[in-house]
């Protein structure tokens, strides 16, 4: 059942996070994220509703474009985080993260690195909300050059809540291009983050020290094919050694990261007496 249709403005969706405490209250970042030749329409913000989804509020942040994450503090819905990845083709200053303490009312930008680097990724430590990680991602997408990378790319972590961000990139390649990260629920310390880089170094990389330092698992150059379109990063919220890498195709580890597997995924494809769910192996 369609529940946007008619209150939001904009089509393209970035991100959705839907409270733990209270299931009614549903936060929706808009813009798509993947940037692609063939990208959908920019967003407009960020959408909330508290009743399950039957009504919805435009909360601001209209001028981020493109969301790639939103993350709702586990025990206070009214502390919610956006990752602002912002246009492809333009500098801007309405990128980074930002934080809202009074359920999106207002929001205050907490992390920016420069006009040209916008947030790739979001993470919270759920046993402790005040440690999150953010993946910082400089790049440009123009008719005529595709460009990832650079200074501006990066992981950061706040121990603060957000209010104040460190660089942590021992064990990193020195130059990187779109960066996914996610923390690890079964234990808060193991920390993995997807790589874009040169093939030797581009891959899965993970740390078992709350990000102090980093070390490669895999450069299996599976799971960093298509970086742009898809690659992003998911902690397997019961097993630590289990996680997951969202790429063409969608792979699996349980082995810490050292080795994938692909994933049998389902897709409905359109007939003319219908939709058929199928279940293929891709």
């Amino acid at each position: 059942m369609n529940i946007s249709d008619g209150q939001f403005k904009t089509s393209s969706v970035g991100d959705i996070a839907v409270s733990e405490t209270n299931t009614n209250i549903i936060y929706v970042g808009m813009g798509e994220h993947a940037i692609r030749g063939v990208m959908t329409t920019y967003g407009d913000g960020v959408y909330k509703s508290t009743d399950g989804g039957k009504t919805w509020k435009n909360v601001g942040l209209e001028k981020t474009r493109h969301i790639s994450d939103v993350v709702i503090h586990p025990t206070n819905p009214d502390i919610v985080y956006v990752a602002a990845q912002r246009t492809e083709d333009r500098v801007s200053e309405d990128r980074g993260i930002y934080k809202s303490i009074d359920g999106g009312k207002t929001w205050t930008k907490t992390l920016f690195v420069d006009q040209n680097t916008g947030a790739s990724s979001l993470s919270i430590d759920v046993h402790n909300p005040f440690i999150l990680y953010a993946a910082m991602w400089e790049h440009r997408r123009l008719p005529w050059q595709v460009r990832s990378g650079g200074n501006g790319c990066g992981i950061w972590k706040s121990e603060d809540g957000g209010e104040t961000w460190k660089k942590i990139n021992d064990g990193l390649p020195k130059l990187m291009g779109k960066i996914g990260v996610s923390v690890s629920r079964a234990n808060p310390e193991r920390v993995y983050a997807i790589i874009e880089a040169e093939k030797s170094v581009a891959g899965l990389y993970r740390s078992d020290n709350g990000g102090k330092n980093w070390t490669l698992q895999t450069n299996n150059q599976l799971i960093t094919a298509r970086s742009w379109y898809y690659m992003e990063v998911f902690a397997d919220p019961v097993q630590a050694d289990v996680v997951y890498v969202l790429n063409a195709p969608m792979t699996k580890s349980i082995d810490g990261g050292k080795t994938f597997t692909t994933v049998r995924v389902g897709m409905v494809i359109p007939t003319t007496c219908g939709l058929i769910l199928k279940i293929i192996k891709i």
